[in-house]
């Protein structure tokens, strides 16, 4: 099972920058946006004004007996309902397609940032953690800008206009209300402060939880096989009960300003019908007023009372947001920085050639023929700790060099820091003689392929997962780097040939089957450099020799690096180091090393072992 690794570190950030860097996407869509407001806005005044015409209506019953003035009232009452109904449905509908189109636009660059961090990201990051921030974080800011925009712009323009027109009807009678929520809206900072701080984490235990849980399904054959279930689950258990408790809190304070905020605003409304009373009773006020001003005061409550009670959400989103940005504000890898890059010098699909820059302007043209050279190179993951120290080899055009070792012994390492995975700390790698840190990393990698002991497929058809390697390729290009793979009969006997369509990660073939398609796929590229780590270890023997066949047809007339702990496939070699503890310790071709009787002569011998 992998390391869970470093957790990503969401600080408790300022959620009012967050809100303002989410609002700040709405810039993508200004009409929709502005569309929606005045329609919101317009259906609020139309309620203000609605709730008005309550005044006129009772007091030219009450006071006046004027039916005329009545049936008046009553026809721009109605009419007013009628264009807040349609103003509503329409404003909140361009709202809600505005929060749609806004995630899109959110869930895209997080594809495309994610699609452009360096390995070491994924590194420190477990897969469940990153799918979280996908899935959970995503959704809880859909369902928040989808059910919350359009609420909290009424509300904020209702409350406008509400007080407005008390003020009109009442200035001593606003005071009362003014006073009430100010004291409503500090009893609403404190839930706030409370609900968010828990919000913030509850969205990094779930994720955390996420994390562990797509580790544990996708190495459910090692839980098995050492009886790990008991302890998988209690450690599912703690983190679990950790999420529940904080999710109790969070949510405790969530829903607790629903009833809060609504009990205090009956308080209000009970308080102005008193102060109302008092007043309508010295004549200072009349009845229709007094009617209006109450139900203003219900409205001006109403929508303090509505988004406390999606406090839940608006928390849980803001929390989600700030997963969000911190991803998008990861550093992306340089793929374009350096000023040597590839350029094709023919016809044929390895008519390649480096383009160099010269100190008097000139370009200079180099040949690719894949000559790869380390010199005194150290590495370390941290900068405390050398995984490499003084690494120096050479790989001619055409050469296969392999590599042997214990596990941690830097092995991988050389080959990650060919392509650039990683940056070296001190000395110098050069391809055909050009330092690689002065080629861009799109370039470098085109020229390479690599094979791995884990085989990544893709829910698709088999031509399709060959093609990935190269996407022009055609249908008889397909065929052709099957059968250079060794692949191709076993996949002309399936039903549907190469339009098979795979499961995720092929899990309908055998681990052999799946290698070759793996090779197949490398051969396709028709790669200049080849890495081939591990390749074989995890098949039996047969499949092995089956699969060296078409590693060596793949191998024929490249720079290729090998990574292997069974010595067979590793003999023909031209060059063969000892790795140990990040040092080349003996080199040589296979005769020269066994006559040595070294490392490398124990473990053929079997007076030594891999760890």
């Amino acid at each position: 099972m992998k390391k869970q690794g470093q957790k990503s570190k969401v600080t408790a950030a300022k959620p009012m920058k967050t809100v303002g860097r989410l609002l700040g996407y709405f810039r993508y869509n200004k009409a929709m946006l502005l569309g929606g407001i005045l329609l919101v806005a317009f259906s609020s005044l139309a309620q203000v004004g609605a709730n008005g015409m309550l005044s006129p209506l009772i007091d030219s019953i009450a006071t006046h007996r004027d039916w005329n003035a009545f049936l008046r009232s009553l026809v721009v009452m109605v009419g007013l309902i009628v264009l807040l109904v349609v103003g509503q449905y329409f404003g909140s509908r361009m709202l809600a397609q505005l929060a749609q189109k806004t995630v899109y636009i959110i869930r895209s660059e997080m594809i495309e940032k994610v699609l452009s961090l360096p390995v070491s990201y994924f590194d420190n990051h477990t897969h469940g953690e990153t799918m979280s921030s996908f899935t959970n974080d995503v959704d809880m800011l859909n369902q928040a800008l989808e059910h919350s925009v359009g609420q909290i712009l009424i509300s904020i323009v209702t409350f406008a206009g509400t007080i407005s027109m008390m003020i009109l009807l009442s200035p001593l009678l606003t005071g009362v209300v003014v006073l009430s929520l100010g004291g409503m809206m500090l009893i609403m900072q404190f839930i706030a402060r409370m609900s968010g701080k828990y919000f913030r984490r509850r969205q990094q235990m779930t994720a955390q939880l996420n994390g562990y849980v797509e580790e544990m399904i996708s190495a459910q054959k090692v839980i098995k096989v050492f009886n790990y279930e008991e302890r998988a689950k209690n450690s599912f258990d703690e983190q679990a009960e950790e999420l529940r408790r904080i999710s109790t809190r969070a949510s405790t304070f969530g829903v607790m300003a629903m009833p809060v905020m609504g009990n205090l605003s009956f308080v209000m409304y009970s308080l102005v019908a008193m102060s109302g009373a008092f007043l309508a009773m010295g004549g200072v006020i009349t009845i229709g007023n007094i009617a209006a001003f109450l139900q203003y005061t219900r409205v001006i409550s109403r929508p303090i009372v509505q988004v406390s009670n999606l406090l839940n959400l608006l928390f849980a989103a803001i929390a989600g947001a700030e997963r969000i940005f911190h991803i998008l504000d990861m550093e992306p890898e340089e793929m374009d920085a350096g000023d040597v890059q590839l350029e094709k010098n023919g016809e044929g699909r390895r008519d390649l050639c480096w383009r160099v820059p010269q100190k008097d302007g000139t370009i200079k043209n180099v040949s690719v023929q894949g000559d790869i050279r380390f010199t005194e190179v150290d590495f370390g993951y941290t900068k405390d700790k050398l995984v490499l120290q003084d690494i120096s080899l050479y790989a001619k055009p055409g050469q296969k060099i392999a590599f042997v070792g214990s596990t941690g012994a830097g092995k991988t390492t050389i080959t990650n820091l060919i392509n650039r995975f990683y940056e070296i700390e001190d000395g110098q790698i050069t391809v055909d003689g050009i330092d690689i840190q002065r080629i861009k990393k799109r370039d470098l990698r085109s020229i390479m392929s690599v094979v791995l002991q884990d085989v990544r497929l893709f829910q698709g058809t088999i031509a399709e997962n060959i093609r990935y390697g190269r996407l022009d390729a055609t249908d008889e290009e397909v065929v052709h780097a099957a059968k250079s793979a060794n692949a191709h009969h076993f996949i002309s006997k399936m039903e549907q040939g190469y339009e098979t369509v795979l499961d995720a990660d092929g899990s309908g073939l055998s681990q052999g089957e799946r290698q070759l398609i793996s090779i197949a796929r490398a051969a396709i590229a028709d790669p200049i450099i080849l890495i081939m780590d591990e390749a074989t270890s995890s098949v039996d023997t047969r499949t092995e020799q089956l699969i060296e066949k078409g590693m060596d047809r793949l191998m024929e007339g490249r720079t290729t690096f090998v990574i292997a702990h069974r010595l067979s496939t590793i003999r023909r070699s031209n060059a063969i180091l000892v790795l140990e503890q990040g040092r080349i310790v003996e080199r040589g071709d296979h005769d020269d090393l066994m006559a040595m009787k070294g490392r490398y002569y124990d473990l053929n011998v079997g007076t030594a072992e891999l760890d």
